[in-house]
């Protein structure tokens, strides 16, 4: 498959989407970014997630996107992380989820965060959300560590430096105006067809029956008529 590169970084060509998976996001990329092992792709760039607000990163706006990002103080002294951007913040939501390997052991964890323009505590909570991967176990088996504990150290501070970064637009299930009036016009039109079949019919016996007297009354009011106009003529002639 040929792919093209853009400011450095490998695009894949139309057609080709980017979807790994959890696992594939930490222990291919996460791990590898953060020890400095080379990457299976050039594909996610380098970024401070918290200099841009998520509609203003880069790539295209409904895509799912990708960076790296180092972890950013929110105050010199302290391990807060800062997580506030020009329009708004990040807020974390739900417990951190853990990322299992193949040989069942916690090498990463998943923090969801929502973002919410305005200042804490009064943000509006918008639909872009982030699940931020971090790296929490050091491999045993990509490193000799039983000996060396600076190397340790050092991987241990390396690993806490870089998270990865997954940011999308949640989709949400609400229906478009457009749609809501024709269901709305089609709930109309069916429940004034089934009113229309199922209202009963009330017949009137009694208005019926006048009817039937005041014709016949009429009928025998005509032939009396004609009986009197016959026998006058007879006579005349």
């Amino acid at each position: 498959m040929n792919s093209l590169r853009l400011n450095g970084l490998r695009k894949l060509p139309p057609g080709f989407r980017f979807q790994p998976t959890e696992e594939e996001l930490v222990f291919q990329y996460l791990k590898c970014k953060a020890f400095s092992f080379p990457l299976p792709a050039s594909i996610i760039p380098d970024l401070n997630i918290c200099n841009f607000d998520p509609w203003d990163l880069p790539g295209e706006l409904g895509e799912e996107r990708y960076f790296f990002s180092m972890k950013e103080a929110k105050y010199k002294t302290g391990n807060r992380i800062n997580r506030a951007t020009a329009s708004g913040y990040w807020k974390a939501t739900g417990s951190d989820k853990q990322i299992i390997s193949r040989r069942n052991q916690v090498a990463g964890m998943r923090k969801t965060l929502v973002f919410h323009m305005g200042k804490p505590p009064h943000g509006l909570r918008t639909d872009w959300i982030m699940h931020e991967y971090r790296l929490v176990n050091i491999p045993n088996n990509d490193f000799n560590l039983a000996n060396n504990p600076m190397m340790q150290n050092y991987l241990n501070h390396e690993m806490e430096k870089w998270v990865l970064c997954h940011v999308f637009l949640k989709k949400t299930s609400k229906k478009s105006s457009e749609e809501e009036i024709m269901q709305s016009f089609c709930n109309k039109n069916r429940n004034e067809a089934l009113g229309h079949r199922m209202e009963p019919k009330v017949y009137n016996f009694m208005r019926e029956k006048d009817a039937e007297s005041s014709s016949s009354s009429s009928a025998s009011s005509r032939s009396d008529i004609t009986e009197v106009s016959s026998s006058a003529c007879s006579r005349q002639y």
